[in-house]
C-alpha cells in the first residue's frame, strides 16, 4: 500500500475540487436495485457514514466526518436537504452491528462507505475483502491494507503538541505555582497514544518540570466516569485537563463549567471538533481553553472527491497540520493574543521540521524528563 502524506498545496486541490463538486451534472448512470437516486442538480456521489454509538452527534469525532459530508453536499447542520439521497449515516449501537452495517451499506449501492475508528478495522478487513469492488475509507487506521479501501490518519501528536503548550503557558501566565496537568483518554491505543504524549511534549516544552497525570475510561461513551475522575483532579489541584475519549471526554468538560461557575481556576480541553461552545456558561464564557482540531471533514472531501474524479485509490493518507489535517481553536478570549502569537511561533517551527514530535510512548520516554509512568500503549 502506498502511504501519501499530504501536503499544504492538496488544500488548494482540495478547496478547487469541492468547488467543482458542486456544480449542476448530468446524474449518474442507472442506478442498482436500492442505490441512492440522484437527481440532475446534485453531485453524482453517494456516501453512507457509519459509526459507533456515539454517533454523529458526539460533538467530537464523528461530528467532524459528518460535517466534511455536508460541506461536501453544501448542506448545513440545520439543511440536511440531501440526506437520504446522496448521503446518510447509520449509528451501530454495539460492535456486532458493524458488520451488518457494512454488508447492508455494500448492497444498497453506495459510492463509498465510510467508518470512523479504528473498532471498525476487523470488520471492515472483513467485509471489503469479499466485495472488491465496493469503495471504503477507514478513519484513524493504518493497516487494512486493501485495494478497495482509503486509510485516513491524522498527525493528532503535532496538534496535540500545541493544546499542551496552550495550556502551559496559560497556567504561566496565569501565575500558577507549579502546575499539574491531566490527560483523560478513551480505548487505549497508538491513536489516542499520539493525543497523549503529544499533549505532554507540549506541556513540558513551556514547563520543562510540569506534574502529568493520566486516566483511560476505556470507553468512548463514559462521560460519567471522565467527570469523576476530572473532579478529583481539579480538587486535588489539576489546572487542566485534555481529553481524547469521544463522548467520554464530554464529562471531564461538564465538571470544568462547573468549577469555573462557581469560580474556581480550571479548564478542559476539548478535541477533534472545537469544543469552545459544549463549555459555555454565563452565557458567554467557555469552560473549554481550547480544543485540538482534528480536522477528519478534511480527509472526508478528500475521498469523496476521490471517487467524484475516478481518482480513488486504497493508500494510506497522512493529514498533518501542514495540510490542514490538525490544529487547535482560538475561540475562547481567556487564549490571549499574546499566547496565540507564540503558539503560532510553535506552529511554524513544527511544520518547517524544527521541532519534532515523538508519536509513540516509547519514543516519546526516550526524551528528557518525559514522565515514565503513563497508561499510554503503543500497539
Amino acid at each position: 500500500m502506498k502511504r501519501v502524506l499530504i501536503g499544504a498545496a492538496l488544500i488548494a486541490v482540495i478547496s478547487l475540487a469541492f468547488f467543482g463538486a458542486c456544480k449542476k451534472n448530468n446524474g449518474p448512470a442507472a442506478a442498482a436495485p436500492g442505490t441512492p437516486q440522484l437527481s440532475a442538480a446534485e453531485p453524482g456521489v453517494t456516501i453512507r457514514l457509519l459509526t459507533d454509538a456515539t454517533g454523529i452527534d458526539d460533538k467530537s469525532f464523528n461530528a467532524a466526518a459528518w460535517r466534511g459530508i455536508l460541506e461536501f453536499y453544501g448542506d448545513t447542520w440545520q439543511n440536511t436537504s440531501l440526506r437520504g439521497k446522496s448521503y446518510d449515516a447509520v449509528t451501530a449501537q454495539t460492535q456486532d452491528m458493524y458488520i451488518p452495517n457494512l454488508r447492508q451499506a455494500t448492497d444498497e449501492g453506495y459510492d463509498l462507505i465510510v467508518t470512523t475508528g479504528f473498532t471498525f478495522a476487523d470488520a471492515l478487513g472483513e467485509v471489503a475483502a469479499k466485495n472488491p469492488s465496493q469503495k471504503y475509507m477507514i478513519v484513524d487506521v493504518d493497516w487494512v491494507n486493501l485495494p478497495n479501501v482509503m486509510q485516513a490518519i491524522y498527525a493528532e501528536h503535532e496538534g496535540s503538541f500545541l493544546v499542551g503548550a496552550a495550556a502551559a503557558l496559560k497556567a504561566r501566565a496565569d501565575g500558577i505555582a507549579n502546575p499539574r496537568f491531566g490527560f483523560i483518554g478513551g480505548v487505549p491505543g497508538a491513536t489516542i497514544t499520539k493525543f497523549e504524549v503529544g499533549y505532554v511534549q507540549g506541556i513540558l516544552s513551556i514547563i520543562p518540570n510540569a506534574q502529568i497525570v493520566d486516566f483511560y475510561t476505556n470507553d468512548w461513551g463514559a462521560p460519567a466516569l471522565a467527570k469523576t475522575q476530572a473532579k478529583n483532579w481539579y480538587d486535588s489541584g489539576v489546572y487542566a485537563i485534555y481529553s481524547a475519549a469521544g463522548g467520554s471526554g464530554n464529562g471531564a468538560i461538564a465538571q470544568a463549567k462547573e468549577y469555573r461557575t462557581a469560580g474556581q481556576n480550571v479548564w478542559a480541553i476539548g478535541v477533534d471538533s472545537d469544543q469552545f461552545e459544549e463549555g459555555l456558561y454565563n452565557n458567554a464564557d467557555s469552560a473549554v481553553l481550547t480544543s485540538m482540531l482534528k480536522r477528519v471533514e478534511t480527509s472526508l472531501i478528500y475521498a469523496l472527491n476521490a471517487v467524484k474524479n475516478n481518482t480513488f485509490r486504497g493508500e494510506v493518507i497522512t493529514f498533518d497540520l501542514k495540510a490542514n489535517g490538525v490544529g487547535y481553536s482560538t475561540a475562547n478570549s481567556a487564549l490571549s493574543a499574546d499566547i496565540v502569537s507564540q503558539l503560532e511561533q510553535v506552529k511554524g517551527r513544527i511544520t518547517s521540521g524544527q521541532i519534532k514530535i515523538a508519536a509513540t510512548n516509547a519514543e516519546a520516554k526516550k526524551l528528557p524528563g518525559f514522565p515514565q509512568n503513563l497508561k499510554a500503549v503503543d500497539d
